[in-house]
């Protein structure tokens, strides 16, 4: 009611210098509000809006220190991923001056094996082409000998009895053996 009062007051023209004078009553009436106002919103309107803003700014607190968190696990990973990465880079590298030195002991082992074979097989041969040549020469040896003695015992016939013929060829095969045995051993 006194609010109404009030508030004709206010309506009624008094003149421009009512607008701009102090109103005492107008005065203790807003204060009186004021107060039950703010003691209405501080019994059940500021705890729920307070708890509302504490509430919130522990959300985004929280969220703010997973963000931080999450930042630093991802900063954690690309540094672990970088690592692995590079360690990934440096083993293969690894593996591959190993691969090249495993393949040139490879080629020097094989060429060794190569150049020893082929050194054996020269040697193989040699020794057979020897062996073949002192075939062949005492081949050559025992057919000039059976030649020799066909021949001179064609001349001797003519001219010798058959135990002188005898007598010399015995002598003369009694020293073929020992050269010819000689030079095939030897």
């Amino acid at each position: 009611m006194h609010l109404m009062l009030l508030l004709q007051e206010a309506e009624a023209p008094s003149g421009g210098a009512a607008l701009l004078s102090p109103n005492a009553g107008l005065m203790l009436w807003t204060f009186i509000l004021f107060i039950a106002l703010y003691f209405i919103l501080s019994k059940f309107a500021f705890p729920k809006i307070t708890e509302a803003v504490e509430a919130r700014e522990a959300a985004l607190q929280a969220a703010i220190d997973a963000a931080k968190q999450d930042r630093d696990a991802a900063a954690k990973l690309l540094a672990d991923q970088r690592g692995q990465l590079e360690s990934a880079r440096d083993e293969a590298q690894r593996i591959i001056n190993e691969g090249r030195a495993a393949g040139e002991q490879l080629r020097a082992k094989m060429l060794e094996e190569t150049h020893t074979e082929q050194q054996n097989m020269l040697d193989r041969a040699r020794r057979e082409i020897g062996a073949e040549r002192d075939r062949a020469i005492a081949e050559l040896r025992r057919e000039a000998v059976d030649l020799a003695i066909a021949g001179a015992s064609k001349v001797i016939a003519k001219n010798l009895d058959d135990a002188a013929n005898r007598q010399i060829v015995e002598s003369f095969l009694a020293t073929i053996p020992t050269q010819t045995s000689t030079k095939a051993n030897g």
